[in-house]
């Protein structure tokens, strides 16, 4: 059953969805498109490209989806929502109040609603990856571990973070991919104790800790992985601040696995960290979905309600933070199977020392 035919089951008579985002959008049709809108009934789904995509995604987009050329956009709205018998259109809760009343004058003969049922049922789909999109992410991901075993090589007392994020960026898109995945991170010394710092202009001393967060994207679709490296040397509390993370995410990748409740993953890297006494500094989740968006359902935190489901991609990446001295985080991305979890990051997780 496809993703459309599942929303479409949600369906009752005289609903239809309106989908716009272009994520949402690329997901339901295998079309990317900075504009579109995406209509679907009980029976049939429409998709409005203007001329710039239109001919592309007529030879891309699936043949149970019509495509047509939008020319009087909310003349072509209304008649294929009368054609599909639809009273009442929901949309995403992503979008802004703006767009939203846009969508009510383009349909100022239907009601329009925001619903988060539509969002929910669009990310708890989303989250479970075929073996299609699964393969992606593992490709991106090695695109990622490759620029990393080069970049390593060039780190060295007086560079700086920003160029290493610099080399980073410039080999994932060497070596074949599209895009960065994210803002690439890559902090030393004090900094690498700020979990989302931004590379600037600090120069790499010895005795410092990396930390280096980053990923690439292949077939539109994101990797995340973070390792953290030692310069030079590393004290007895620093080694002791790493095995404790690294403790941690075995923990955690030791439990995963469909059923779980997300909140016990969470918990598992949590206690390892708590019971070395470092508990106040581990200040994030342990993990998020990753897809098409680089943050997606679900989420391995304390406050959620999710339960880990086959075919989810989650990153688990426990970290330590001490405030203006150093940071550690360890991050891979796993894949659930119906029997436990597939790792996809075969970068080192062992101490490494320049």
């Amino acid at each position: 059953m496809t993703a459309i035919e599942r929303l479409q089951g949600k369906l009752t008579a005289g609903e239809g969805y309106l989908v716009i985002t272009p994520v949402n959008r690329r997901y339901l049709t295998g079309f990317p498109s900075s504009l579109g809108y995406l209509l679907i009934g009980k029976e049939e789904a429409v998709l409005f490209l203007d001329g710039r995509y239109f001919e592309a995604g007529s030879k891309a987009v699936p043949a149970s989806i019509q495509v047509e050329q939008t020319r009087k956009l909310s003349e072509q709205l209304a008649a294929a929502a009368g054609r599909m018998k639809i009273q009442k259109v929901y949309t995403e809760t992503e979008i802004s109040i703006r767009e939203l009343e846009g969508l009510r004058r383009l349909l100022p003969n239907l009601q329009v609603e925001a619903r988060e049922g539509l969002t929910a049922a669009l990310e708890s789909i989303r989250s479970v990856k075929s073996a299609g999109e699964a393969d992606c992410i593992r490709r991106a991901q090695r695109i990622a571990e490759a620029a990393l075993e080069e970049v390593l090589g060039l780190i060295q007392p007086g560079v700086t973070e920003a160029q290493i994020a610099l080399e980073l960026d410039y080999r994932m898109r060497k070596k074949g991919a599209e895009d960065t995945a994210f803002d690439t991170i890559a902090v030393a010394g004090p900094k690498s104790a700020l979990p989302h710092g931004v590379p600037g202009d600090v120069q790499v001393q010895k005795g410092d800790f990396i930390v280096m967060d980053f990923g690439a994207v292949y077939g539109g679709y994101r990797s995340d992985m973070t390792r953290t490296v030692a310069v030079g040397y590393a004290t007895d509390e620093m080694k002791k601040v790493y095995e404790t993370v690294l403790a941690a995410q075995a923990a955690a990748l030791e439990v995963l696995r469909p059923g779980l409740p997300c909140a016990e993953g969470d918990r598992a890297a949590r206690e390892v960290i708590e019971k070395a006494g470092y508990g106040e500094y581990f200040n994030h989740s342990t993990g998020h979905g990753v897809g098409l968006e680089i943050h997606e359902y679900p989420n391995l935190t304390s406050r959620s309600e999710a339960v880990l489901e086959a075919g989810q991609i989650v990153t688990v990446e426990p970290g330590i933070y001490l405030p203006g001295r150093f940071g550690v985080r360890i991050e891979d991305m796993v894949w659930l199977t119906p029997g436990g979890c597939e790792n996809l990051t075969a970068a080192p997780k062992a101490l490494t020392i320049l």
